[in-house]
């Protein structure tokens, strides 16, 4: 029987619901895929960007603390969450509206 996503560190319950909503429904599947490409699909579905749920992920993978990202890493991975935010959230948008977006004054088309 498969591991629930929910048995890889700092993935508690509403993470685990929101990704068994985009199709990953145990831990293996998270696995597969990585952060990166779970994320893109959380926000393809509908998320809302948030820089914290992204590296939980991350650091979940790793076996490690949510909050053990730090420094240098933290900054590379903020990269990789801006750069999956624009592919996957705001297409189509300048980056005027983007940043309106991000600090909730307009919303998502």
């Amino acid at each position: 029987m498969p591991q629930p996503v929910t048995s890889i560190r700092n993935i508690g319950p509403a993470m685990g619901t929101a990704l068994a909503a985009v199709g990953i429904r145990s831990a293996d599947d998270l696995r597969r895929l990585g952060a990166d490409a779970a994320y893109e699909l959380l926000l393809e579905n509908g998320a809302r960007p948030h820089f914290i749920a992204y590296y939980v992920i991350e650091m979940g993978l790793q076996g490690r603390p949510w909050n053990d990202c730090k420094g240098k890493e933290k900054e590379a991975l903020r990269a990789r969450f801006d750069a999956i935010v624009a592919r996957s959230f705001d297409k189509g948008r300048s980056d005027f509206e983007a940043a309106l977006d991000r600090i909730g004054v307009i919303k998502r088309p």
